[in-house]
This record gives structure tokens, sequence and C-alpha cells, in this order.
């Protein structure tokens, strides 16, 4: 494998799977994959990476990654979850733990107190398994981070669908507010 910075890597590899994969000239199928090896010469060619770039260096962001975002089978490779643009995932419905959280800023946490947690321009709601997954993601929005408490149990019981994203993400078509607290 050569020198390859793994975070970055995988950042790259999310904006080309998940959001923007016109720009380094992919076209993904239906279910959002790619053919791996038409993945790694689009990062090659387009992505600003050096060419030494393998499919063994994508290969250790899918199996060492600590978000498990991406899914590789038959030769294909996806994102698992957080699209911004159409894919047919099908998400299998899971009961949720009691409780899950989400981390966002002070601004976005009014407006999501009164309209609950809403998938913006995603596809599904994110949600965190722990409270420091949650602040850590809340950070990515800058400023003063809000974590707020899911009571997935008695949402989950009263209809709203959950679905397994991996160990520390739980997603959601969205949560009303009924079900949600701001922790202190």
């Amino acid at each position: 494998m050569a020198n390859i910075n793994y975070v970055s890597l995988s950042k790259a590899m999310s904006k080309a799977l998940r959001h923007r994969p016109e720009r380094i000239g992919l076209q993904l199928a239906p279910d959002g994959s790619v053919e791996l090896r038409t993945l790694v010469n689009a990062l090659n060619t387009h992505g600003g990476w050096p060419r030494v770039l393998d499919e063994s260096d994508v290969m250790h962001v899918v199996t060492h990654g600590s978000k498990q975002r991406f899914a590789v089978h038959e030769g294909r490779i996806r994102a698992c979850y957080g699209h911004s643009i159409p894919v047919a995932i099908a998400y299998e419905r899971a009961t949720p733990p009691t409780v899950l959280y989400h981390g966002t800023s002070q601004h976005a946490a009014t407006s999501i107190e009164t309209d609950g947690l809403l998938p913006m321009g995603r596809q599904k709601v994110h949600l965190s398994a722990d409270v420091a997954t949650a602040k850590q993601v809340g950070a990515r929005h800058g400023g003063k981070v809000v974590v707020l408490q899911v009571d997935a149990g008695r949402a989950s019981h009263d209809g709203v669908e959950f679905y397994y994203g991996n160990d520390s993400t739980w997603l959601a078509d969205s949560v009303p507010a009924a079900y949600l607290s701001r922790m202190d």
C-alpha cells in the first residue's frame, strides 16, 4: 500500500459515492454502487490522488474505517448511508436501542425542537448510539454543540421506523419533536 492519508481518502470516497459522483466522472447504478476499479480509476484521474492509489487502499478504508460507511459486494462498492443524491438502497427496519442521540448546532437545535428531526439534504436522519459520537457529529456544524436525546424506544413503539446503519449510527426517515429532549 502507498503512503495514503486514509481519513482524506475516506472523505473523497464519501463525496464521490454519497454526494457528487459526477465531479470525478462517476455514474452510479440505481443502488448507489459502482465497480471498485472504476472508483479507483476515477479517484486517480480526477480526485487529486497520486497514481499509486489502488484497490487495496480503498479496501483499507472499507474494512478499517471507524464509521463503516462503505460496502463492497461482487466487485462493486457503495456508500451504506448518508446520501444527498437519489439512490435506491433498501434499508432493513430494525428495533433501535431505547435511547439514541443527535448532535447539532445551537442554531439548528432550536428549529429541530419545533419541527423534529428531518433529513434535510439527505435521505435519512442520522442518529448516534452514544453521546460521544453525537458530540463529534455536532462539532462539524461549528459553534456550541447541542446533543438531543431521542426516546427511540417510545418512538419505535409509536410507529417511527428506524434502520440500523452500523454500530454507532442509526437512521430514521424523520423523528417528531415529541421524542426529543435537549441534554445539558
